[in-house]
């Protein structure tokens, strides 16, 4: 009975991949570097339950605003990097991003950008800080960013926090959802790390770094809604 029990509580790589919407090689790289809680049975990886579910249910009732237009942003065009193997559902179009990331971007005082689960922009950075927008023509730069957002992109962490990039400016990232699957990320960053002087960075103070992590999800939710695929039921009336 314990041992049918514990089995239970154990999800196999499987079960891990259509519950994530992450496929089964990157399931088992982050399992083996400790991002992902995991355990070996023999020789197959088993994944608890309850962490899983955590994560699900971490992800689920967000108020989801309306989204609003907005013109005149500034925007700054990001290139596409080579894509990698991960496999996730197909992104939206910039055409229903674009003007929700412009007014977010704008309002809370950073930059973004909404990239798919590859790390390639799929919108172009609305609001770049001066360090950022000095250096779009110099593809390392591009390239150094992309790779940290394929990095993020692998995390399967949904609530978002501050941390510094290779570049030295604090970013936070959230994942936007389109029903069971992944589709993408909202990016905000160009922040100044707290005590570092920096004129090309934007600086916020406690207050204003709170109120941006508790926006990403209500930003990533609104992505969600006005991106959300048509039910069979919709497409047929």
């Amino acid at each position: 009975m314990q041992e049918r029990h514990a089995k239970a509580d154990l999800f196999t790589a499987e079960q891990v991949e259509y519950l994530l919407e992450v496929d089964k090689s990157t399931i088992y790289r982050m399992a083996a570097d400790g991002r992902l809680p995991a355990i070996k049975v023999g020789r197959q990886w088993r994944f608890p339950a309850a962490p899983i579910r955590q994560l699900l249910s971490s992800a689920d009732g967000l108020s989801l605003p309306s989204a609003t237009t907005t013109a005149g942003m500034r925007t700054a065009t990001v290139p596409a990097a080579a894509p990698s193997t991960v496999t996730v559902a197909t992104p939206p179009p910039r055409s229903l991003l674009q003007p929700v990331v412009d007014l977010a971007a704008d309002l809370l005082g950073v930059m973004m950008v909404v990239t798919d689960m590859d790390g390639r922009p799929i919108t172009e950075v609305a609001n770049p800080c001066p360090w950022f927008a000095t250096r779009l023509g110099d593809p390392s730069v591009l390239d150094a960013c992309t790779a940290e957002w394929r990095v993020l992109a692998d995390e399967l962490e949904f609530e978002p926090r501050l941390r510094v990039g290779g570049h030295g400016f604090e970013c936070a990232r959230v994942l936007i959802r389109d029903g069971n699957h992944l589709v993408g990320m909202v990016l905000a960053g160009g922040i100044a790390p707290a005590g570092v002087d920096a004129d090309d960075l934007y600086h916020l103070d406690a207050t204003a770094r709170q109120s941006l992590l508790a926006a990403l999800p209500r930003v990533a939710a609104a992505l969600s809604r006005v991106t959300a695929r048509p039910t069979d039921e919709s497409r047929s009336s």
